[in-house]
């Protein structure tokens, strides 16, 4: 009869070989080691909570953290403010590191951390980016996020995106980091029904990021827009109607069409202005 203890050889020999390949339970990363692009600098907990709250995580939040280090914060993400979130590092230690993290946290239902390259890695469904690299790979990354869903809110600490102005510089102790939302992209003609004539009025927006100008021609006269600007999908511009009067428009942007209302003068009558439904395409 085959006797099991001849096994238990093989089946030790087996284990071992599998416990060596894991990730060593003491394994700590050391401040400013070299990674692949940028060295392994955590950033302080008090900036991660502020940046968070800049771009107003929701549970209904997916984050992505590119270059995710010791998994600081995805877990925040998920601890503070209930959201969905995973983190991209190329350090395999680290990764194995920040995923045990998750789980002495108690949110590894929540988190995952993935063994990857941020440049290879498909990120696109993300609601929230944060990162902590250089000025230089934010530049690169800049055209894919920027080709994201209009909307999508994007953190990072202490590097800027060039010409692509923060709409908020978030402070927290002697650190600093830089809040933008990801903008609709507008830039063109569009005919827009609903600003108080007949015929369509011909707006024509220029595009510098979430940054806009332009021109409204409105019943045969052609002024300049005021305060043009995009917040993710949602367009806001002001202009004077027939009547002179200052008018307010903040309409959402979905592709080659928008729809929207017109208000205003506030303060200026016993009763709120009624508001105006509009809508318009992309010529």
């Amino acid at each position: 009869m085959f006797k099991l203890t001849r096994l238990w050889p093989l089946v030790a020999m087996l284990f071992l070989q599998a416990c060596s390949s894991l990730p060593p339970e003491t394994y700590t990363p050391q401040l400013g080691q070299m990674g692949k692009d940028v060295m392994w600098l955590p950033t302080r907990d008090e900036l991660v909570t502020q940046l968070l709250k800049a771009a107003r995580v929701t549970p209904d939040d997916e984050v992505v953290d590119l270059g995710a280090g010791d998994g600081k914060i995805p877990i925040a993400a998920a601890v503070q403010f209930g959201a969905r979130a995973w983190g991209i590092e190329y350090n395999k230690d680290l990764a194995a590191l920040a995923q045990r993290n998750a789980q002495r946290a108690g949110v590894a239902n929540r988190v995952r951390i993935v063994h990857g390259d941020i440049f290879k890695e498909d990120f696109s469904k993300a609601t929230v980016v944060t990162m902590y690299l250089l000025e230089e790979l934010n530049a690169q990354l800049r055209p894919t996020i920027l080709a994201m869903r209009p909307g999508t809110r994007v953190l990072s600490n202490t590097f800027s995106m060039g010409d692509w102005e923060p709409d908020q510089v978030v402070s927290a102790g002697s650190q600093t980091g830089y809040f933008w939302t990801v903008p609709a992209l507008v830039q063109g003609q569009w005919a827009v029904q609903g600003l108080g004539t007949a015929e369509p009025a011909l707006l024509r927006l220029a595009q510098k990021h979430q940054r806009l100008g332009g021109s409204l021609s409105l019943g045969g006269q052609m002024q300049t827009l005021l305060g043009a600007r995009m917040d993710g999908a949602d367009l806001h511009f002001s202009f004077v109607n027939a009547e002179g009067q200052l008018k307010s428009v903040k309409a959402q942007v979905n592709g080659a069409a928008l729809q929207g209302e017109v208000t205003g003068p506030y303060g200026m009558v016993e009763v709120q202005p009624e508001v105006v439904k509009i809508s318009g395409r992309r010529l």
